[in-house]
């Protein structure tokens, strides 16, 4: 009976308010009052940040889920109080909680409308328990406290140690002058490189996040550096993090754009404490340095991407596909460079920039009829090839260089328009309407050149591949990109067109193979040929109506392919009977023309539906009408944009996103720009890219018009051409480490944004 009484009376006796000294004489188990078991301290770390503290008697303790602190102050805003992990308790009336003993604290930031005095009071409530088993009810105590600057503080505790320390023990343990304690050096490895040092007194330590470093230079920046690890800290305020004792050094690798001797100035900001509990406020340094004259400059010191950030973890940095390949370009062998890109040029064949200079090749060598041969094939195809290969050269050294894309101005309506025509008059000489030759008058005048290269087939195919590159294959890509950014950053134009040449070569190896194996495999000549022919003349019109996509809605194109569709299929006796006996060829074709029409027919069922995918015509249709539930849901089904035009836009429209706690990303997007369409049609339709960008005001750039406004919000990016993709964190900065350059499938997408808005 008197054990069950017992926990029934400390039940009772916990709702009895111990605001006095409790008279319970027991020896050494008389109870404390509650301000003495648990004293409670305010004070300030800086202008922004409190300490709360209480100091918890032996035999007792707090716990971590009843404190409350408030501000009394009005216009004094209070954040979130940290407090530290507790131990684990099983305790009678709660279960298990988190308790504190001996000592607890919390550091709480301070905003709002500070006081002239910069007095403020706080109240602070807690609740805990003795281990007799005698609970307190929740008390509550307030305080005031001064806020003061770290440095009106550190003055104070220096003056206050200097002297109760001096008096005692002499100046032995004098807390030192911040340039005392963290003796800081810079000096010149190189023409490309510095070494910073800092040889740091015993007792005292600089944390590892706080560095920064930059240079104040018109032709010299910093390139990517590293700080070596540290040692593990419990730092009171803190929490757990990397500091350095006794020293810290490192090398800072530097970007130059001049060979000729320059001044630089280093700045430098580091932060550190003295283990007796002082810490001083940032130090900031600046230094200036005379760098020697090199010889040329340094492939290793190209900067692909802006330094990381001094208080990244030793995790390795996120680096995105463009910036590793110009790396690669700065810091690996140039046989391996030309082998790494010609590689990814093979890998861009069957991309929409370079699938469609299939037909085009291919059209050619079989229009040249009864006279093709292997070798010949071989020859046009080569010509085609190099010529291509040379125009992506010579465009992109320009464009890195002098950071404007040749190809932009080419994709002009009304050039585009005009080489539709070219591949529309091309096809239908392909089904034999007419031949294609020049004028007699212009023929006389350029015999000499016919003759020499076979009536001038030589001369067109190269005209051709020029053409083709300029305007049927305008893609950005991630290598694309990396060469430019090698080439814009280093000058080097010949490593960085070898690179481009080498790419080009890759993204034409396909074609050699397709041209020369059309003089071996094609039929010389009959009804065969003809057929060969037409088959050509078709892929050719499907070249023109994607060329008109980036122009005409998409209603209209949707009528072109359905037309390209049906009509041949009409051809191949899809709507014909067979006559009996009919060979196996005939049959197939004719199953092929069928599968033509159906899908040609549903296209324009789409047409009318208010459908925009040729490949997917019935998608959102159910019974001819468009799915009402598709419709309801389609604001949510694609990703929305604002429209932005300037930089000034641009920065207006981050700053609100930040205000109202949203990251945001800009989409530089143009109509004549194939990879915006995919990312339009697939990646922007994914339901996982939609919630990955749920906080995320979502911009859209339309750099259609090329103009001055639009070049200028290009340049202020460094961005070559669409499409590009650009994310800003709520700190308002791009994480420019995270750049999407070229197209990009959804569910890879989806990573990049998380890993953007992660940092």
């Amino acid at each position: 009976m008197i054990n069950r009484l017992i926990p029934l009376l400390f039940t009772l006796l916990s709702l009895i308010p111990l605001y006095g000294h409790a008279a319970f004489d027991n020896g050494d188990d008389e109870l404390l009052a509650p301000e003495e078991a648990f004293a409670l301290s305010v004070s300030a770390i800086d202008d922004k940040t409190i300490n709360v503290e209480w100091n918890v008697a032996d035999g007792y303790y707090l716990y971590r889920s009843k404190f409350k602190i408030i501000s009394n102050t009005p216009g004094i805003i209070l954040g979130e109080a940290q407090f530290p992990k507790g131990k684990v308790k099983q305790d009678e009336f709660f279960g298990a909680v988190e308790i504190y003993r001996g000592k607890v604290a919390a550091k709480i930031s301070v905003s709002g409308d500070i006081p002239a005095d910069g007095i403020i009071s706080v109240t602070a409530t807690s609740q805990g328990c003795a281990d007799i088993g005698v609970c307190y009810p929740p008390f509550t105590e307030s305080r005031e406290v001064k806020l003061t600057t770290i440095s009106t503080k550190l003055k104070s505790s220096i003056g206050n140690l200097s002297s109760f320390i001096g008096n005692l023990a002499g100046d032995e343990d004098e807390i030192l002058e911040p340039d005392q304690a963290f003796r800081f050096n810079a000096s010149i490895v190189d023409g490309e490189t510095l070494k910073v040092r800092w040889d740091i007194t015993p007792k005292y330590y600089l944390y590892r996040n706080k560095f920064e470093f930059s240079i104040d230079s018109d032709n010299t920046s910093l390139g990517r550096y590293s700080l070596p690890a540290g040692e593990e800290k419990d730092d009171e305020f803190f929490g757990k993090l990397q500091v350095f004792h006794n020293e810290m050094e490192s090398t800072l690798p530097l970007v130059r754009t001049t060979t000729e001797a320059t001044t630089i100035n280093l700045k430098v900001t580091y932060q550190g404490c003295a283990e007796a509990g002082v810490c001083y406020p940032p130090i900031k340094k600046s230094i200036q340095l005379a760098l020697p004259a090199i010889d040329a400059i340094s492939e290793t010191s190209v900067a692909a991407t802006p330094p990381p950030s001094s208080s990244d973890s030793n995790a390795e940095e996120f680096v995105s596909e463009q910036d590793s390949l110009a790396a690669s370009l700065a810091g690996g062998s140039t046989l391996a460079t030309i082998a790494l890109f010609f590689g990814m040029g093979l890998l861009l064949t069957f991309t929409p920039c370079v699938f469609p200079m299939i037909p085009i090749l291919s059209s050619i060598i079989v229009g040249q009829g009864d006279s093709l041969t292997t070798r010949r094939a071989f020859t046009l195809s080569l010509a085609y090839v190099l010529a291509m290969a040379f125009t992506y050269t010579v465009v992109g050294v320009i464009a890195g260089l002098s950071g404007a894309n040749l190809q932009v101005f080419f994709q002009d309506p009304v050039i585009l328009s005009i080489f539709a025509v070219v591949f529309v008059a091309l096809s239908f000489s392909m089904f034999g309407f007419y031949e294609l030759q020049l004028p007699s008058s212009w023929q006389g005048k350029l015999s000499e050149i016919s003759n020499s290269q076979q009536g001038g087939t030589l001369t067109g195919t190269a005209i051709m591949g020029f053409l083709s590159a300029l305007i049927v294959g305008p893609c950005v890509t991630a290598p694309l990109i990396g060469a430019l950014i090698y080439i814009s950053q280093t000058g080097d134009a010949v490593l960085g067109g070898l690179a481009l040449f080498a790419l080009s070569m890759g993204m034409g190896t396909p074609l050699l193979i397709v041209g020369t194996s059309a003089g071996k495999l094609l039929p010389r000549a009959g009804g065969w040929m003809d057929s060969v022919k037409a088959v050509f003349g078709v892929m050719l019109l499907a070249v023109a109506v994607w060329m008109l996509e980036r122009i005409l809605p998409a209603s209209i194109i949707m009528v072109m392919w359905a037309m390209l569709l049906i009509i041949p299929a009409i051809y191949m006796h899809a709507a014909d009977s067979l006559p009996e006996g009919s060979s196996g060829w005939s049959r197939l074709w004719k199953g092929v023309g069928i599968v033509m029409l159906v899908q040609g027919i549903l296209i324009l069922v789409a047409v009318a539906a208010g459908g925009n995918d040729p490949l997917q015509p019935l998608k959102g249709i159910s019974g001819g009408m468009v799915n009402s539930s598709a419709t309801s849901g389609s604001q949510n089904s694609h990703v929305t944009f604002q429209t932005i035009k300037s930089v000034d836009d641009l920065e207006r429209a981050v700053a609100k996103a930040n205000a109202e706690g949203k990251t945001a990303m800009l989409d530089f997007y143009a109509d004549w720009c194939v990879s915006c369409k995919e990312f339009e049609k697939y990646t922007f339709t994914n339901p996982g890219v939609i919630a990955a960008l749920g906080n995320t005001v979502t911009l859209q750039a339309d750099v259609t018009d090329n103009d001055a406004v639009d070049q200028a919000l290009l340049k202020k990016f460094g961005i070559i051409g669409p499409p590009a993709i650009l994310f800003f964190g709520l700190d308002g900065k791009e994480r420019k480490n995270f750049r999407v350059v070229g197209y990009m499938e959804a569910d890879s997408f989806t990573g990049q944004v998380n890993g953007a808005f992660a940092q």
